[in-house]
């Protein structure tokens, strides 16, 4: 088959393109681009290679590792440090699968699965079960010299003992994964951000915060410094061995495993060997489900093949082992042009910018549009329009702008200014009041507001009035239909029909919604009103102490702050909106329409965990997440979402979030099952 000139053309830019990133991420700890983008970058080149193989050179991206780039003094690997082939989903999953098959016959196989932790690789060698060297993977080949950081960090033994008497071999070469936790990442970035704040009120230009825990990770190891890579808590496990001397043949990986055990290194406790593929399907389904409930970053799962024997029998391509994958996770973090920064305008005024941008696919969905949190934030980030921006999705969050890549910034760049004013028209200047980070609007007639008002009183934790979303609120703004939340109860049939995409069904729909919420119960009621600082537990233990919201509008402020976990603050914001001369209309409003305003819902379980905070991580068996948090509060207790010194008691369901585990055990928190839980919620004491 022919080449064209173009073709070549392209392939030499691939692979220039490909090894500029490679030393960037590799070499500079400061990447361009996001992991899926480089990837797409180097599958592109193999597809073209593979069509091609008169194309295909051994200086090739495709057939190297790495980067070859050295600060430190180089150490060459005495045993390869080879990368990994990706699969990016179940099906190429299972054509690696089908490979095996291919290359073993029918053997029987099993796999161990690992996460795929987003750090550094190192080999770390003892001799004579001393540490006397660890280097960096680099290319493959050549390494850099991190033997006095890789010190600093507690968890790797400085000197091999067998916890079972065993020999010490005169050669270990052990290879994991250096990483920085997510608890040490933001212990760092607040640091960071402290110092800029500083810097900033110094008149100086604020230093970048790494991006991510991977880029903190790297930077921490590469410090010239040891005693600054000491201060930032890097951790680190073992995966592999490297080249061994003087111990014994192993049969299998877990062997391995439970003879690094044994010699004290830290063994990922979430690896698993499994007996299938179809397992090893449902093992990676499960931990991308669940990726967040760790206090490490991971970006895919590794499945290997247990048995050494047929590894041996597969071998290697140029540059990966052929009995190991990597499967990819979703990419939740990509690079993308920041076209504008503008500002929403909440219920209480406060006032968030947030980034436009260009169009990218995130996590499964396309993202054009991200949180930069307040005025602050984007100071500290210093993002500008026409940035390169590094975009994140964690789970369920929010998108959120964590950077701008600098090396990409264009050259007439200027740094964004806050408004000054409301985008609402009403000559109202942006305010920030002492004490407080948001920037807030004080018209109180700001339609942006009041539109936020309306849309929070009909959500599902308010009076969830079903049919009511941000399009319809915003059409019955714009014809003047609401002016409050005590307007929705004056709405009629002929007025909804006057909404683009409003026939009658709809219209009768809505109406029986906004009908059906009139009987809801006070706590929710009380958290539709939008009240300052009045959350749900709150809202709750308020509904619970007075009975209605006449004898709440009656109470004086000493009276509220009693109620456990009110306080002065909340009764005070509770008492003045009650005050406020336009939410008086409002209730005035409910009343007219029917409102039920003491429909308090008894609750009929005990009141044992009355002062006590039980916090739940995992799924607890027979528990939805909810119905967990909920049986707390029903008794009384309180179920914040974080473990502070005043927890009661954590309950540890299944894929526990490892951070409250880490922060529960460092407190001396009492931690109890699922079993446990029952009885705690039982007889309101911890089990014996």
């Amino acid at each position: 088959m022919t080449v064209s000139k173009d073709l070549k053309k392209n392939v030499l830019i691939l692979r220039a393109q490909i090894a500029h990133h490679n030393e960037m991420y590799h070499g500079q700890d400061s990447p361009e681009i996001s992991d899926a983008e480089f990837d797409e970058l180097l599958r592109k080149l193999k597809e073209i290679e593979a069509k091609y193989p008169e194309l295909i050179e051994e200086l090739s991206p495709s057939q190297t590792i790495g980067s070859g780039f050295t600060t430190f003094d180089p150490v060459t690997h005495r045993v390869p440090m080879t990368s990994l082939d990706n699969a990016m989903d179940t099906k190429e999953l299972q054509a690696w699968g089908e490979r095996l098959i291919k290359g073993l016959g029918n053997s029987a196989m099993r796999f161990v699965c690992e996460l795929k932790i987003d750090g550094l690789a190192l080999s770390i060698r003892y001799e004579n079960g001393a540490l006397v060297q660890a280097a960096t993977r680099g290319d493959g080949k050549v390494g850099e010299d991190v033997t006095a950081n890789i010190l600093t960090i507690g968890v790797v033994p400085k000197k091999l003992v067998s916890k079972s008497g065993k020999k010490i071999p005169s050669v270990l070469e052990v290879r994991g994964e250096v990483y920085m936790s997510i608890a040490a990442f933001e212990k760092l970035r607040v640091a960071k951000q402290v110092e800029n704040e500083k810097r900033i009120s110094d008149g100086k230009k604020p230093e970048t915060v790494p991006a991510n825990p991977r880029n903190a990770g790297a930077g921490s190891l590469r410090q010239k410094n040891p005693a600054i890579t000491a201060t930032r808590d890097l951790s680190f496990w073992a995966y592999q061995l490297g080249e061994v001397v003087g111990a014994a043949n192993f049969l299998s990986h877990s062997e391995t495993f439970d003879y690094l055990r044994d010699l004290g290194f830290p063994i990922n406790p979430e690896a698993r060997t499994v007996n299938s593929l179809t397992q090893v399907v449902e093992y990676v389904a499960k931990r991308e489900a669940n990726r967040h409930n760790l206090d490490y970053e991971i970006d895919g799962v590794v499945v290997k093949l247990d048995d050494l024997a047929q590894r041996e029998q597969l071998g290697f391509t140029a540059r990966a082992p052929r009995w190991a994958i990597a499967v990819k996770f979703a990419p939740e973090e990509r690079n993308t042009i920041l076209k504008n920064i503008s500002v929403s305008i909440g219920r209480t005024g406060r006032a968030t910018p947030f980034a436009e941008l260009e169009p990218v696919v995130l996590s499964g969905s396309t993202v054009s549009m991200a949180t930069l949190h307040n005025r602050e934030q984007v100071q500290l980030k210093d993002v500008r329009p026409g940035d390169t921006v590094v975009v994140r999705k964690a789970g369920d969050v929010i998108p959120e702008v964590v950077g701008p890549v600098l090396a990409l910034r264009p050259k007439n760049s200027k740094p964004w200014k806050f408004p000054t004013t409301c985008v609402c028209d009403l000559n109202s200047t942006f305010v920030q009041l002492e004490g407080e980070s948001d920037t807030r609007c004080v018209e109180p007639d700001c339609p942006f507001q009041r539109d936020q008002r309306i849309i929070h009183f009909a959500s599902r934790g308010a009076m969830d009035i079903e049919g009511l979303g941000e399009k319809t609120v915003f059409a019955l703004s714009d014809k003047n239909f609401v002016g409050d939340i005590g307007d929705l109860y004056s709405l009629t049939n002929e007025k909804l029909l006057q909404l683009d995409g409003f026939a009658e069904l709809s219209a009768t729909n809505l109406l029986t919604a906004i009908n059906n919420s009139k009987t809801r119960p006070l706590n929710k009621l009380l958290v539709g009103l939008g009240i300052k600082n009045l959350g749900p537990a709150a809202a709750e233990s308020l509904a619970r102490r007075f009975g209605s919201l006449d004898a709440i509008i009656a109470a004086k402020s000493e009276q509220l702050s009693e109620i456990d976990g009110l306080g002065d603050v909340i009764a005070n914001s509770i008492t003045k909106w009650f005050k406020d001369k336009s939410h008086q209309a409002i209730i005035k409003k409910f009343r007219s329409a029917g409102v039920e305003f003491g429909n308090v819902i008894v609750s009929t379980a005990p009141q044992n965990l009355v002062g006590k905070a039980v916090v739940v991580t995992g799924a607890v068996e027979g528990f939805s997440r909810e119905g967990a948090q909920e049986a707390i509060t029903s008794r009384g207790g309180k179920s914040p979402g974080s473990v502070s010194a005043k927890t009661f008691a954590l309950v540890v369901g299944d894929e526990p979030g490892a951070s409250k585990l880490t922060k529960a055990e460092s407190l001396k928190i009492p931690i109890i099952d699922s079993a446990g839980f029952l009885v705690l919620l039982e007889t309101g004491e911890l089990p014996n």
